[in-house]
């Protein structure tokens, strides 16, 4: 792999390795044991993109063969990436996520989200605000066990580090036509959508035809950004590489600092 250069970040990570998730007990040696830690070196940035690759390759059809079977990005020089692995499993990557700051999106050019969202509303919220993206769990640990820790990893840096606000986008696949999309949206707009003062609205929206009656299966990822205590920040946007539809999150981090921090926090 050629060599990458990474932007400084003012805002170190307050440590490597952040957590264990021991086996239940002593006599279960087949339970799997989790570390997380940030990406310090180029091999460990490229282990994350390999796992985005595959991941979605599996869920949205994306081909990385040009870029050596990895998922690559101009911002990927600018953030900060959090890998999980199984220690149990000759230490193999299961989960990724990768973070900008505030200060590193004015070196990029912008954030992330600003590619599908207007985000005046959010550039006027008073606080540090650090962007989440391309978070991907292995097809084999989507238990829960493993986003935890990971959550927890990142309520710790944001605590730490003083966050007032964590934001990104959450993908809903449109490979059934929408379906699931239709399904979801009225109630994200009933039960979590954002006041008006903070909501962004997308450059490429998404006409649904009609609601789809029966129940609503919520994908699991925005299922736990929702459960984290995040909130959604208007309608949908169409992301016509993934073929999927992004939503926009904001979380306020002293929501984060209460409850939820005590329950990700267990897991340290």
């Amino acid at each position: 792999m050629s060599e990458q250069i990474f932007a400084q970040d003012s805002t170190k990570p307050t440590s490597n390795v952040h957590h264990i998730l021991p086996a239940e007990s002593s006599s279960d040696r087949q339970k799997p044991r989790f570390e997380v830690s940030f990406a310090i070196t180029a091999e460990q940035v490229a282990a994350a993109q390999r796992l985005r690759a595959e991941t979605f390759g599996e869920e949205y059809g994306i081909d990385c063969s040009a870029t050596g079977g990895l998922d690559i990005d101009a911002y990927d020089a600018y953030c900060q990436h959090i890998n999980v692995y199984d220690l149990a499993n000759n230490n193999q990557i299961i989960a990724t996520t990768r973070l900008l700051s505030d200060e590193s999106a004015r070196l990029a050019g912008g954030f992330y989200s600003a590619q599908e969202f207007d985000l005046s509303a959010i550039h006027r919220l008073q606080g540090k605000v650090l962007e989440i993206g391309r978070t991907c769990v292995h097809k084999d640990y989507r238990s829960g066990a493993a986003i935890m820790v990971l959550w927890s990893a990142l309520a710790e840096h944001m605590i730490a580090t003083g966050y007032q606000y964590l934001i990104g986008c959450a993908s809903i696949s449109l490979a059934d036509g929408g379906t699931t999309l239709a399904s979801v949206m009225p109630t994200l707009r009933e039960k979590h959508f954002v006041g008006d003062e903070l909501r962004v609205s997308p450059s490429r929206e998404i006409m649904l035809s009609s609601a789809t009656t029966g129940k609503v299966s919520v994908p699991p990822l925005l299922k736990a950004y929702l459960r984290m205590g995040a909130r959604i920040g208007g309608e949908a946007c169409w992301d016509p590489d993934f073929n999927c539809a992004d939503v926009f999150i904001l979380m306020d981090v002293q929501a984060l600092s209460g409850r939820y921090a005590q329950k990700f926090l267990k897991t340290a």
